[in-house]
């Protein structure tokens, strides 16, 4: 008899454990609509500033971009760099990819610039990090997660750390 796959999953990595790292606001300003290039429809947004905090650590994002594929099945994937500088002057390059999807009525109010129910859309992000900086090295070890939410002004992310 042959034993599953699961069954052969070690009991510590069975379950997922995480703990909170930051919430993060971006600014944007309008996005760049490129259109229909031969790989997909693509928007470029430029990140102006926002900020970050967290238990260990908390700062503002200096700049970044975010190019954006809008793929055929109407789901939106994300690609972002970033640069942060914490409070005591260190600098954090933090990048992710995301996914967002949704009722299409729901992506067309975030697209238009209305603010809808958070819970009325899937927006998540796989945040990492690089630092030259010793005290916040740690960052440079870890994954995580991120779920967002879309307002006026920019994307709003609460991050979590996979431990």
């Amino acid at each position: 008899m042959s034993v599953s796959v699961t069954e052969l999953v070690p009991e510590a990595i069975r379950t997922l454990s995480y703990r909170p790292l930051l919430a993060v606001r971006l600014e944007v300003h309008p996005q760049f609509v490129v259109g229909q290039t031969p790989g997909a429809f693509r928007r470029v947004g430029g990140v102006t500033g926002g900020a970050f905090e967290g238990e260990r650590l908390r700062g503002t994002v200096l700049q970044g971009s975010d190019w954006q594929t809008v793929r055929a099945d109407g789901a939106w994937t994300l690609d972002v760099r970033l640069v942060m500088r914490t409070d005591d002057g260190d600098l954090i390059g933090m990048t992710y990819r995301g996914l967002r999807h949704g009722p299409p009525e729901v992506i067309a109010r975030i697209t238009a610039g209305e603010q809808v129910e958070a819970g009325s859309y899937y927006f998540r992000i796989n945040p990492m990090f690089e630092t030259a900086s010793e005290k916040y090295g740690w960052l440079n070890r870890l994954l995580a997660v991120g779920i967002g939410h879309r307002v006026k002004e920019g994307p709003i992310y609460n991050v979590f750390e996979i431990l």
